[in-house]
């Protein structure tokens, strides 16, 4: 005579148990009485797994909605059991794409998502502000598919993952301070910004200037080069008109005498 096993015994005793738990309160119903309503307890007598999942990633899964929101019909009764997401996810624009299991693969965990391949455009049914600038903006990330630096939902690289450091004490934060992750050649920065970082890209300039005996020596790059990339302020912006007008009108140009800003003579 053969034996079963203690796991094999467990599950036919669960199995059992919930069918006679069912019949039972079937049996209650009198006629032309309404079943009551499965609950959540009932639904995981035989569906165990399912329920660990969706108390541990439901996410809204878990909160807002239980097993018969979504589950109207049971086998063999219905075609399938699963619904489609359509069946709540219908007004904002990612909820029209097709194959929702492609990255939601387990809907009792559907912020577990799964970014295989080239993803961008189901990306930016989300987060259009981020595509439109790395669209406008263009630089090495417009060629880039989104799960290139997200290669998981939420997640959001260092910097240092592609690329090398201007200086050895600048961090992820140091970074963004000037190159917003969607635009990194809109460069944009606070006084504050340390001329190490600038001097990285930017070293004969940073030569010259540490070299110079002038008052240009103790200044800051981004107090001249202020706010943004680029940008210079004019000599007489600082130094008002230091000389006559004859002269500055026969050399309009400081440099012709002074040489560079950053190798004054």
């Amino acid at each position: 005579m053969c034996t079963l096993s203690r796991k094999k015994t467990t599950v036919l005793l669960v199995s059992l148990t919930s069918i006679v738990i069912l019949m039972v309160s079937a049996g209650n119903v009198k006629a032309g009485e309404k079943a009551p309503p499965l609950t959540n307890a009932q639904c995981s007598l035989c569906h165990s797994q399912q329920p660990e999942t969706i108390d541990a990633h439901g996410g809204k899964h878990k909160t807002e909605v239980g097993c018969m929101d979504c589950h109207r019909e049971h086998r063999p009764k219905a075609k399938t059991a699963v619904p489609e997401c359509s069946l709540c996810h219908k007004k904002a624009p990612h909820y029209k794409l097709a194959n929702c299991s492609a990255c939601h693969s387990d809907t009792h965990a559907p912020l577990d998502i799964k970014l295989e391949g080239d993803i961008s455009d189901p990306c930016l049914t989300c987060h259009k502000q981020q595509g439109e600038e790395v669209s406008k903006h263009s630089s090495a990330h417009t060629d880039m598919a989104c799960n290139e630096c997200h290669s998981a939902h939420r997640k959001i690289p260092s910097c240092m993952e592609c690329h090398d450091k201007h200086a050895k004490d600048m961090d992820f934060a140091a970074c963004k301070s000037c190159h917003p992750v969607h635009m990194p050649l809109v460069v944009r920065y606070d006084h504050a910004t340390p001329s190490q970082y600038c001097g990285a890209c930017h070293k004969e300039a940073a030569t010259f200037l540490k070299a110079n005996k002038t008052k240009h020596h103790d200044l800051s790059c981004a107090y001249c080069h202020r706010d943004k990339h680029k940008a210079m302020v004019p000599c007489l912006g600082c130094h008002g008109s230091p000389h006559p007008e004859p002269m500055l009108e026969k050399h309009p140009k400081c440099g012709s005498c002074h040489n560079t800003a950053h190798d004054l003579r």
